[in-house]
C-alpha cells in the first residue's frame, strides 16, 4: 500500500476541477443570507450530501489512478474532466510522462474501464440535476443571476443571512418583515419607536426627550459606500492551503461553505467595504471602516455591487441589484472600479475581444445616467482608472506556484501557459510570455483610463460630482517594499492574478488619503459625538 500522503496529491487535481468550474457559464453571481438554526442546518446537509456524492462518485477511480503514480493532467484527461479538441494542442499543468501520452492515458483508461465515473461525466449531468436538489439550485441561479439575496422576506434587497449576497455584501437588514428598514434611508420620525436605517441608533434620550438619531446625526452628513466592480472589487481568493498538500489539515476548509456560497469572493474582507477584521499583517482599514469610524451614524451603510468577470459592458445586466432611495434615502460616495475585464479575456488572441475607448465612453454615460436617476442629491462619483498589469509577468512568472513548491516542477509561466491554453486564463493578455502581447494590452487599459478620465472632467450631473482616480499599483509597490515586504504579496497566490488582500488594503489607504486630500467633501464630516454614540449604543449591533 501506498503512504497515505500520496492520496493527498489529489489536490491538483481538485483545483483543475474548480478551473473547469469558473469556465462554465454558470459560473458568474450569487446573492444574501444570515442564517437561522434552520437554515444551518439545510445548508450543512446540502454541502454534506454533495461532498458525499462527490467522493462517492470520483473518489475511487482518482485513488486508484494516483496509486498508478500518474499525474493529475492524466487523472483529468482520463475521468473526461479535461479534454483535447481535434487539431488543438494539448493542454498540461505538469511535466508530460515519460512514456507517449496516449500510451499513458489507455493504460490510465483501462484501470478505470468499468467505473460508473465516465457513465457520470459522458451524461452531462450535474449535481443540480438531481430531484432533491434541483429546486433549490433553481432558486441558487436565480439569486445569482440578479446579484440579490438569496433569503429576503420583505424585498427591500437587504437580508439578515451573510452569504448568498447577504450582509457579506450590503449592510445587515436590521428587520427583514418590514421592506421600509433598511441600512442607509433617512430615519423616520427619528427613528424614535425603531431603527427604520439599520444604524443601531434609535429611542429617546430620557434625560431631555430628544430621539437619539436627532441627537447624534442630525447634520453630521451621513453617507454611504457603494462598489461598482469586477472580481478584485469582491476580493475573489482562493486559500493556498485548499491545493497545498504539505499546509492541508481539518482547519483548512473551515471557511469553505461560506466561500462557496460567496462566489469565492470575500467581500467582508475586501478594501472597499469589508467589515471584518483583516487577515493579513497590515492593519489598514477598508474604506467603509473609515466611514463609520468617521461618522458612526454611516453604520452598515455599504453596498458591494461586484461581480466575477463584470466589465464596463456588463454591468447594465446587474446594476438594478444597486439600492438607492432619491427620496427616502442618504446620499453615497460610489466608485466605479471595473479595472480589468475591459482588456482582459482568454482568447487566444485577446485583443479582438477587448473594450474599445468608443465602447467604453458609452457604456460609462450609460451607468452614469442611471446613477442620475437613483442616487439622492449631493452623492458623490469616482471612476477607478485601469492599472499597469505587465506587474504580474515580470514578478511572477520564474517563481513557483503554491502547486509546484513541493517538487518544483510548476511555476507561474507554467500556470499561464496552461490557462492560455485552455482559453480560460482571466487575463492572456498580461498572463502571457508575449512581451509585444502584455504591452498592446498596457496601452489598452491606458487608452480606456484617459476615457475615463476625460468623462470625469467634461460630464456633469444633477444629483451626483463626478470625479477620477488613477489606479496607482506602482505607488503601492514601491511602499511596500519599503516596508520590507515582498511585491509577489500583493498577488492572489492560486490564481496569480487578482490583488491580494494586503494590496486591497493599502489601495483603501492610499484611495482614503487622496480624497481627503483632494476632495474632502466627498467624506463628509467627523462627527463630534461619535464617543457618546458607543457609550449609549456599544457596537450599534454589529454587522
Amino acid at each position: 500500500m501506498k503512504p497515505p500522503w500520496k492520496l493527498l496529491m489529489a489536490t491538483p487535481l481538485f483545483f483543475l476541477l474548480t478551473l473547469h468550474t469558473l469556465a462554465s457559464p454558470a459560473y458568474d453571481h450569487q446573492p444574501g443570507t444570515r442564517r437561522s438554526k434552520g437554515q444551518v442546518c439545510i445548508e450543512k446537509l446540502f454541502l454534506k450530501t454533495t461532498c458525499y456524492l462527490v467522493v462517492s462518485i470520483f473518489g475511487p477511480d482518482i485513488i486508484k489512478l494516483l496509486k498508478a503514480d500518474v499525474n493529475a493532467d492524466v487523472v483529468c484527461h482520463t475521468l473526461e474532466f479535461c479534454k483535447q479538441d481535434p487539431g488543438q494542442p494539448l493542454c498540461h499543468l505538469y511535466p508530460l510522462p515519460k512514456e507517449s501520452w496516449k500510451l499513458t492515458l489507455e493504460k490510465a483508461r483501462q484501470i478505470v474501464k468499468k467505473s460508473p465515473t465516465l457513465t457520470y461525466s459522458r451524461s452531462g449531468s450535474d449535481i443540480c440535476s438531481l430531484p432533491f436538489l434541483a429546486k433549490i439550485c433553481q432558486r441558487i441561479k436565480l439569486a445569482i443571476q440578479n446579484s440579490l439575496p438569496f433569503k429576503d422576506v420583505d424585498s427591500d434587497k437587504y437580508s439578515v443571512f451573510p452569504t448568498l449576497r447577504g450582509s457579506h455584501w450590503r449592510g445587515r437588514d436590521c428587520n427583514d418583515s418590514n421592506k421600509m428598514a433598511y441600512p442607509g434611508r433617512r430615519p423616520d420620525n427619528w427613528d424614535t419607536h425603531q431603527d427604520s436605517n439599520c444604524n443601531g441608533i434609535w429611542g429617546v434620550d430620557p434625560k431631555d426627550g430628544i430621539p437619539y438619531e436627532k441627537k447624534f446625526c442630525e447634520g453630521s452628513q451621513p453617507r454611504g459606500i457603494i462598489l461598482l466592480g469586477d472580481s478584485a472589487g469582491a476580493h475573489f481568493h482562493i486559500p493556498p492551503d485548499w491545493i497545498t498538500a504539505s499546509q492541508m489539515s481539518l482547519k483548512s476548509f473551515f471557511n469553505l461553505p461560506t466561500a462557496l456560497t460567496n462566489e469565492l469572493d470575500w467581500p467582508q474582507l475586501s478594501g472597499t467595504t469589508g467589515f471584518l477584521d483583516s487577515t493579513s499583517r497590515v492593519k489598514e482599514n477598508s474604506i467603509y471602516l473609515r466611514l463609520r469610524k468617521r461618522n458612526h451614524c454611516n453604520h452598515r451603510d455599504y453596498q458591494n455591487i461586484s461581480r466575477n468577470g463584470a466589465s464596463s459592458q456588463s454591468l447594465e445586466r446587474f446594476i438594478e441589484s444597486l439600492s438607492r432611495n432619491q427620496l427616502l434615502d442618504q446620499p453615497a460616495i460610489v466608485i466605479y472600479a471595473m479595472i480589468g475585464n475591459d482588456v482582459c479575456n482568454g482568447k487566444i488572441d485577446p485583443v479582438p475581444g477587448m473594450t474599445t475607448p468608443e465602447k467604453l465612453y458609452s457604456k460609462v454615460m450609460e451607468t452614469l445616467q442611471y446613477l442620475d436617476s437613483h442616487l439622492p442629491n449631493g452623492s458623490h462619483v469616482i471612476l477607478y482608472g485601469l492599472p499597469d498589469g505587465t506587474f504580474l509577468w515580470d514578478n511572477l512568472h520564474s517563481r513557483y506556484h503554491p502547486l509546484g513548491q513541493l517538487n518544483k516542477d510548476v511555476t507561474y509561466a507554467h500556470l499561464y501557459s496552461f490557462l492560455s491554453c485552455l482559453q480560460v486564463s482571466p487575463c492572456h493578455g498580461w498572463m502571457s510570455s508575449n512581451k509585444t502581447l502584455r504591452t498592446l494590452t498596457s496601452e489598452r487599459a491606458e487608452q480606456l483610463s484617459i476615457t475615463l478620465k476625460k468623462i470625469a472632467t467634461s460630464q456633469k450631473f444633477t444629483n451626483f460630482n463626478l470625479f477620477y482616480m488613477d489606479f496607482d499599483f506602482q505607488e503601492i509597490t514601491e511602499e511596500w517594499q519599503k516596508s520590507g515586504g515582498q511585491l509577489c504579496q500583493l498577488i492572489e497566490p492560486v490564481d496569480g492574478f487578482h490583488p491580494s488582500e494586503v494590496a486591497l488594503q493599502l489601495l483603501a489607504d492610499r484611495f482614503w488619503k487622496k480624497v481627503q486630500l483632494q476632495w474632502p467633501q466627498v467624506l463628509g464630516k467627523e462627527n463630534p459625538f461619535n464617543l457618546q454614540i458607543e457609550q449609549v449604543f456599544g457596537d450599534q449591533g454589529g454587522h
